[in-house]
């Protein structure tokens, strides 16, 4: 299991990965990573899923949301700013992120393949990038006294007839970036996660658009919002939840979750 647990600013940050049951009964370690950076004016939140067919995916992960919670956190400032200028500035980060990658992988690029999926929290707008298969769910509002859950734009399928996905170290990585800026100050929650939840965390409309599983991201949300005053003992219950034979039996490869809440 990595992550470093709870940090508590203007909004509250949980992350945990854990290692997918196919790693653990062949003995790999987990290739899924998360960091998260609130010391500059805004929150940058970051997940990475390493490929599992590289034999350094799982440092290439690692290495993918460092880079990225440490550009965007310096590039993306906090400032108000029209969305056109907002999507230029993450699209900024994302090359400068992409850039070092390489220069620090220049040995072997291919092995350290890692997808990454980024969110910036600025006091009037959110932003998110996403190269490869991650997703970001955010809680707004209420119809009916219900919280509503809303999918951000999920980057578009490589190819109609395969599951392929693009990584940083993907030639064309820039052509299939998806941005998206988000100006709704009714934002209260925010859910990362690599594509291992997909199937938990995400569910088909009648359109066979995917939409967030309600129940999903109002009981991850909720659960940290009324973290107790044992951190680590909160961390192990949602480690123990996201190992279980429920959430296995629907995607066997490893698992990330980062939450933020409204303090």
């Amino acid at each position: 299991m990595n992550g470093r647990g709870e940090r508590r600013t203007a909004w509250r940050v949980h992350g945990l990965s854990v290692t997918g049951y196919r790693h653990r009964r062949d003995g790999v370690p987990c290739q899924d990573a998360w960091n998260a950076d609130d010391s500059g004016p805004v929150t940058v939140l970051a997940v990475s899923d390493g490929a599992g067919s590289r034999p350094r995916s799982a440092e290439g992960s690692k290495i993918a949301v460092k880079l990225a919670t440490d550009h965007f956190g310096r590039t993306v400032s906090g400032r108000r700013s029209d969305a056109a200028t907002v999507h230029g500035l993450l699209r900024t980060a994302f090359r400068d992120v992409r850039d070092e990658f390489l220069h620090e992988t220049a040995e072997a690029p291919d092995d350290f393949a890692a997808t990454l999926t980024v969110v910036v929290i600025a006091p009037t707008w959110i932003g998110h990038l996403s190269v490869g298969d991650g997703f970001v769910v955010l809680r707004a509002g209420t119809e009916d006294g219900t919280p509503q859950f809303h999918l951000l734009p999920t980057a578009p399928e490589v190819s109609e007839y395969s599951n392929e996905t693009v990584f940083l170290t993907s030639s064309d990585a820039d052509k299939w970036v998806r941005t998206a800026c988000v100006r709704d100050t009714g934002v209260d929650g925010v859910l990362l996660s690599t594509d291992g939840l997909a199937q938990a965390a995400l569910t088909n409309s009648y359109g066979r658009s995917q939409i967030p599983n309600a129940s999903f991201a109002s009981t991850m949300l909720a659960s940290l919002e009324r973290a107790g005053d044992d951190p680590h003992g909160d961390t192990e219950a949602l480690a123990a939840f996201l190992r279980s034979d429920k959430v296995t039996a629907v995607n066997a490869d490893d698992k990330t979750l980062l939450r933020a809440v409204r303090s």
